[in-house]
């Protein structure tokens, strides 16, 4: 048996233009999905992932949000849909740190903003995406926090962090709320992985001090999440498991 087959499914990744997602989207294209790639900004970015899917042979498309506007959400699906005319699994990826700022010197459209990309784009989508799964008979949310919605982030990433832990809450609740309709909601929790979320936000300093922290004695890999996140989208593997976050991080946290 085949556990890993996701052959005439559609699957709609946010954030496809660059690391965690972009190589999700790989992964589910060599598993035989149709692939959603979503992009806010980067479309050159997100033009590479299309051609990594291809190269997987693979088939994808390409759809431009800002999922900090809830709005956009629902027409993201609306055009996946009409495009596909279904979506199996929702992978919510779409975030970013946006800027390192001690607390007390953050504006409030800074906090707004951090807690708008990572929050609320996951709940705008979810919320937009349920009825769909409904319609359907199930289908799975793999939601991206971060071990920062556990540990408190590092310098400068305190708003960051909450917003993360918001996101492994609500997948928490939401899979309680959903598992009557057979839909299973989870999360992958990445350590330090090597991206260029890491590139933008974190010196070299810095990145020597949480590397100092990981048994392992490395950063991750994009790739390194990609197993674990078609484990918690694939009903052959994981049809029992919901509400679970799943840590990603070489052993910086063992909770």
């Amino acid at each position: 048996m085949t556990f890993l087959d996701f052959t005439n499914q559609v699957v709609l990744v946010t954030g496809a233009s660059s690391g965690i997602g972009a190589a999700a989207a790989v992964g589910f294209a060599e598993t035989g999905a149709t692939v959603a790639l979503h992009y806010h900004h980067n479309e050159e970015g997100v033009r590479h992932t299309l051609n990594a899917v291809a190269s997987a042979g693979g088939q994808a498309t390409i759809h431009q949000a800002d999922l900090a506007n809830p709005d956009s959400a629902g027409a993201l699906v609306d055009e996946v849909l009409a495009r596909h005319g279904k979506i199996d699994v929702l992978v919510n990826n779409a975030g970013d740190l946006v800027k390192r700022t001690p607390v007390v010197d953050v504006p409030d459209e800074e906090f707004r903003r951090i807690m708008d990309v990572n929050l609320t784009s996951v709940f705008a989508m979810s919320r937009r995406i349920v009825p769909v799964l409904r319609a359907q008979g199930g289908g799975a949310i793999v939601n991206v926090t971060s071990i920062a919605g556990r540990h408190g982030g590092g310098g400068g990433s305190v708003v960051y962090a909450a917003s993360k832990g918001a996101v492994s809450t609500f997948t928490r609740g939401l899979a309680k709320e959903l598992a009557p309709d057979n839909i299973r909601v989870n999360a992958i929790s990445p350590g330090v992985i090597k991206t260029p979320f890491h590139d933008r936000h974190t010196g070299e300093e810095q990145m020597q001090g949480m590397l100092a922290t990981i048994p392992m004695g490395r950063a991750g890999t994009p790739h390194e999440c990609v197993g674990t996140i078609l484990y918690l989208a694939s009903d052959s593997m994981s049809s029992y498991v919901t509400g679970q976050i799943v840590e990603v991080n070489g052993g910086q946290l063992m909770p």
